[in-house]
């Protein structure tokens, strides 16, 4: 790609710049709850920005045109995306962009590595298939040209994951079976090695050693066979995979000293503590997390991946250096925890996110002192009774409001304070019914 950036283009790419600006001081405001209003009008800017490109572009001399301008829009649509998230417009199409991006990024690997199983799949054709939708229900609504945008990216990932798919199609159900744990025993053997600062677990990798060796004694005069005696199909794609943990295993043992060249230290280091910090995330994101604080790891770990020349991180004599393998491990890691802390959005703002935090830990307490028998006596629901009443007066006309404004996520948090009182109308109930029985 072109990074100079035709004069024509130039007072477009400032107003992206600009926007990026606001739009990162936005992210970083924590004095206040972000609002729609606010993420809207950002956006608005950003479609007229979009609807000039696009005019640009339209004249066959500039359609396959790619700059500069190309990569700051991406980061401002990105930024927006996790915008919209972060206020609870989980269902609206531009919500999706990041999502995509994310989902794109995995296929790219997966292509890559070629090792892989229906349960690395499975997941993202549902995601895809949800986003899918999203952007139909909202096209109505929705600028054409943004519309245009995730339908390119979503034909985009769609023919990626096609591609992977058929390659899976032509393996029998018993080799797919052995595929799936083969691909969970490499990733067991990288997660061993990464994880094990303080020194190498030779008996974890050597476990994993002998179970491939069990593999391994399954084939008959060399080949995987079928029931009936016949050559398995997909024999080929799970032969290629016990050669790579083969293969990476034996130099993980071999170099125990010295798992990662020195010119690769940094890198992985940075890895390391990026898989730590979304791990904590996808554990805590709930009370600490604004989606918008996910654009940082994804900037990081894309500039991390556009290091690699041909798929490999390289010296400056441009010799692949020991451990690459195992960065892309944890490339690959930190871009699937992404994934699953954008999965695991709710459509609820963040101004409103401490009351659905409560509600939940009410609703989950209530549900464990049903499934434990029921009350005793009345007086053990009335904690429960009393928070929920003080939730209950928050709103106004029905709605919670934050300031003048009402957030998004209003149905969602009506519908868990209605069932909070549901059980502990039930709960009452079955405490009743026992006294009579007595």
């Amino acid at each position: 790609m072109n990074s100079a950036v035709p004069t024509y283009e130039q007072p477009i790419l400032q107003k992206l710049i600009n926007l990026r600006s606001k739009l990162t001081a936005l992210k970083q405001d924590r004095s206040d709850y972000m609002k729609s209003s606010d993420v809207s009008a950002l956006y608005e800017q950003l479609i007229s920005q979009i609807s000039k490109i696009n005019h640009i572009r339209q004249d066959p001399q500039h359609y396959e045109e790619r700059n500069r301008l190309d990569t700051v829009l991406e980061d401002v649509f990105q930024l927006l995306s996790l915008c919209f998230l972060t206020v609870g417009l989980n269902r609206a199409a531009p919500a999706t962009y990041a999502s995509l991006s994310t989902v794109q990024r995995i296929l790219e690997h997966l292509k890559e590595v070629r090792i892989y199983s229906e349960n690395d799949l499975r997941p993202i054709r549902t995601r895809l298939e949800e986003i899918k939708t999203i952007v139909k229900n909202d096209s109505g609504e929705e600028s054409p040209e943004v519309v245009r945008l995730l339908k390119t990216k979503i034909d985009v990932a769609e023919s990626s994951l096609k591609e992977l798919e058929d390659s899976l199609s032509k393996i029998s159900p018993d080799m797919m079976s052995l595929l799936g744990r083969l691909v969970q025993l490499r990733r067991d053997m990288f997660r061993t090695t990464a994880n094990n600062k303080a020194g190498l677990s030779i008996k974890q990798l050597n476990d994993i050693k002998e179970e491939l060796r069990r593999i391994e004694a399954k084939r008959v005069d060399g080949h995987f066979l079928t029931a009936d005696g016949d050559i398995a199909e997909g024999e080929s794609q799970v032969n290629a995979c016990i050669e790579d943990i083969h293969d990476n295993l034996n130099d993980i043992l071999a170099s125990k000293d010295e798992l990662i060249a020195p010119f690769l230290q940094d890198i992985f280091n940075e890895l390391t503590t990026m898989k730590s910090q979304l791990e904590t995330l996808l554990l805590t994101h709930r009370w600490t997390m604004r989606e918008t604080d996910l654009y940082n790891y994804q900037h990081k770990l894309k500039e991390i991946d556009d290091l690699r020349v041909n798929g490999k991180f390289v010296d400056e004599n441009g010799n692949p250096g020991k451990g690459g393998n195992l960065l892309l491990y944890l490339l690959r890691r930190c871009y699937a925890l992404i994934y699953k802390l954008l999965e695991a959005s709710e459509p609820v703002s963040e101004a409103l996110m401490p009351i659905q935090n409560q509600l939940s830990t009410v609703r989950r307490c209530l549900l464990e002192v049903k499934r434990m028998g029921g009350l005793s006596s009345a007086r053990e629901l009335y904690p429960y009774q009393m928070k929920l009443a003080s939730i209950d007066n928050m709103r106004q006309d029905g709605k919670f409001l934050v300031g003048d404004t009402i957030p998004e996520g209003q149905g969602l948090l009506n519908a868990l304070l209605a069932e909070c009182f549901d059980i502990c109308h039930e709960l009452r109930t079955e405490l009743d019914e026992a006294n009579e029985g007595e």
